[in-house]
């Protein structure tokens, strides 16, 4: 539910009106900036700190993680689950929820630190301090691991209320990252200046984690530092992160500063201008290449005051992928739809464009053929690496792909899914499948064997595996229209890695001519074709709906409908020389144009 914001006046007078911090608390900061002014606020933070122990958090959530300004309803506010516009995908009661084991989203909340516990080797008082130990989704929490925060390029993994994980955007940063939803990054930015503020005086000896800096001004990393002080501009305080720092008051005796005194974080830091200047649009867009369930598009780059992270790819108005270049391939198509495409380029601090121009392609009937979809494994969740064998989901190319008892440190020609006692699902995939392809390989002391590849749930034919790399073709699958594919180790304890998985579109078999129940048959004449007049004789030509032309390409040339109601032939006027196919309701044919 979307909060009701505070006013702007009482946001800036809350030192003594709205934070309820002690009048003299921040007595000795006046004229202070920089170093010296972070400085004094850690003396402040440090003095009354109360380290209630790590099992205390779960005390501390009764009243620091509630939520009080959303829905209202007494729940944990979980910033990852949160939806701010709308009702949350799921919510979690204090203490009946909590946990340390999970399976997926919405189990459960655990513990999270905001700045990782591995960087400080899970020392206290760090480990325990509930200002920057949140109440959140256990699934998400994993997910998240010890990964920086920065904006995600391109996302391995999006948690229900839009948090991600990803490779990074952010400027001078090109790993993974996590990056929550707007609603709170202000407060992950001024949960992190707390940390760097709080512990200055620890920070050598604290691993960065490519995020916290070597000494104590500035404390972070130029490219973090950076991203912090963005989020900080673009999401200032919020009623919830006030109610939640006089809670974590009440219950640990020291303040988060930057949460009472916004100003804090320029005066020590800088102030950042934010960038509000928008790429311009991408242009040149160009589509092309079409098969049954992709088409391939590229464009000219935009252009951007500071720099272009990534190009957001819409299809009839729905966002099919994100990427950094300047070319893709969109697949997960229907057959014989038409695709209106355009572009928009985003910045590092989100900025938009405008819409490319639009680019407009139709896909190929199913039956003709082409390749329908390909998995590298490129996106892959990097975490967590322990247990080895988990539950390992991600998304590429508009497919969702589940590995079960599976390990994600193996390769073969970069990234491979190792499966043990588990199997390797596809979510639903348009097009059908002619043939499948796929790289295994055992890379463990194990015997050789067989996986066994399913679709829609039918065993179709086995994989086999040993200590080489070996790629294998399945051919005349041939199975139309939608299709899960499922890769199965039924061989207990052996452990596989696959990799470079692809298959074909379903092709229909075609014929010069066919029979079907009602005896429609039909021949072409004069074949080749001259003076651009194609002529048919059959039985039944009348009752044919449809009739389609396509190059030996696939590409769809002209759909004809009712063709012969009232004549046996087709006009081919225009119709350049060449090889092509007729094809009709239950026939199809080939014939030359000269």
């Amino acid at each position: 539910m979307k909060r009701t914001l505070l006013p702007f006046l009482l946001i800036f007078t809350f030192i003594n009106v709205f934070s309820q911090a002690p009048a003299n608390y921040y007595n000795g900061t006046a004229g202070l900036s920089g170093a010296a002014l972070k400085t004094k606020l850690s003396q402040i933070i440090t003095a009354g700190h109360i380290d209630n122990g790590y099992n205390g958090l779960w005390t501390a959530y009764s009243t620091t993680d509630r939520d009080k300004t959303y829905e209202n309803d007494n729940t944990i506010l979980d910033i990852y689950s949160e939806n701010p516009n709308g009702q949350d995908p799921y919510t979690f009661n204090f203490g009946t929820n909590q946990c340390g084991n999970y399976s997926n989203e919405g189990d459960c909340y655990n513990r999270e630190h905001i700045v990782p516990q591995s960087l400080f080797n899970d020392a206290t008082p760090m480990k325990s301090d509930v200002h920057f130990v949140r109440a959140t989704d256990g699934k998400v929490n994993n997910y998240r691991d010890s990964y920086p925060f920065g904006l995600v390029a391109n996302a391995s993994y999006t948690s229900q209320n839009g948090s991600k994980l990803g490779t990074s955007a952010s400027l001078g940063y090109t790993g993974t990252v996590f990056e929550p939803i707007n609603e709170f990054k202000g407060d992950i930015a001024r949960m992190i200046f707390y940390f760097v503020t709080r512990y200055e005086s620890k920070l050598s000896t604290f691993t960065s984690g490519d995020m916290l800096g070597g000494s104590a001004f500035p404390g972070l990393q130029t490219w973090e530092l950076n991203q912090l002080l963005a989020w900080h501009n673009q999401d200032p305080v919020s009623q919830a992160e006030v109610l939640r720092n006089n809670a974590s008051y009440t219950f640990q005796g020291n303040r988060n500063p930057f949460i009472d005194n916004p100003s804090f974080v320029d005066l020590i830091w800088g102030s950042q201008t934010v960038d509000t200047e928008a790429p311009t649009a991408a242009t040149n867009l160009i589509a092309n290449n079409p098969t049954s369930n992709s088409i391939a598009l590229s464009w000219t780059a935009a252009t951007d005051n500071i720099a272009v992270t990534s190009y957001e790819i819409y299809a009839n108005g729905i966002l099919k992928a994100t990427v950094s270049g300047t070319s893709t391939t969109v697949t997960g198509l229907a057959p014989l739809t038409q695709y209106t495409f355009y572009v928009i380029a985003k910045d590092a601090a989100g900025n938009s464009s405008p819409q490319s121009n639009n680019a407009v392609e139709t896909t190929l009937d199913g039956p003709v053929g082409g390749s329908c979809g390909t998995e590298n494994f490129s996106s892959i969740p990097t975490s967590p690496t322990t247990p080895a064998y988990d539950t390992r989901t991600w998304s590429n190319n508009n497919i969702t792909w589940t590995a079960t008892d599976a390990r994600i440190d193996q390769t073969i020609n970069g990234k491979a899914i190792n499966i043990r006692n588990g199997n390797l699902t596809s979510s639903t995939i348009s097009g059908g499948i002619g043939s499948l392809t796929v790289t295994t390989k055992l890379p463990f002391s194990d015997t050789a064997g067989n996986l066994i590849l399913q679709i829609n749930g039918n065993n179709v034919d086995t994989i086999p595996f040993n200590t080489s790399v070996t790629t294998t073709t399945i051919s005349n699958i041939n199975i139309p229209n939608n299709i899960v594919i499922k890769i199965v180790n039924s061989e207990t304890g052996k452990r596989i890695s696959i990799d470079d998985l692809s298959w074909t579109c379903y092709t229909t078999p075609l014929s010069t001519s066919e029979t079907n129940k009602e005896k429609s048959i039909f021949t072409i004449y004069p074949n080749p074709v001259k003076n651009n007049e194609l002529f048919v004789k059959g039985e039944n030509l009348n009752k044919i709906s449809k009739a389609q032309i396509y190059d030996l390409s696939g590409k769809l040339i002209e759909t004809i409908e009712s063709p012969f109601k009232t004549s046996n032939k087709i006009n081919l006027k225009g119709l350049a020389k060449g090889n092509y196919i007729l094809k009709t309701d239950n026939s199809s044919t080939k014939f030359i144009v000269e």
